[in-house]
């Protein structure tokens, strides 16, 4: 349940960050920019994995430019992001 609690708290965070460093206007509501900030750290995770075994908790600035880069691909493709 901790584990659950950490990853929307750090989520939320990650998010916020993002959106916030991400040139532009970038209109999500909270749930969102949960979302946004956990998929931004899976993707640094597995990035910084590397093909290495097991999954490994990628850092705060990877997990920002994840997300960023996920804002980034959802404009590419027409999101509305």
């Amino acid at each position: 349940m901790i584990n659950i609690v950490s990853a929307i708290i750090s989520g939320l965070i990650v998010g916020i960050l993002a959106r916030y460093f991400y040139p532009g206007a970038v209109g999500l509501g909270w749930l969102w920019t949960i979302g946004l900030g956990i998929a931004g750290s899976l993707l640094a995770g597995l990035v910084t994995s590397r093909g290495a075994s097991g999954f490994h908790r990628a850092g705060w600035i990877a997990s920002i430019i994840g997300a960023m880069l996920l804002i980034f691909v959802g404009r590419q493709l027409g999101w509305g992001v």
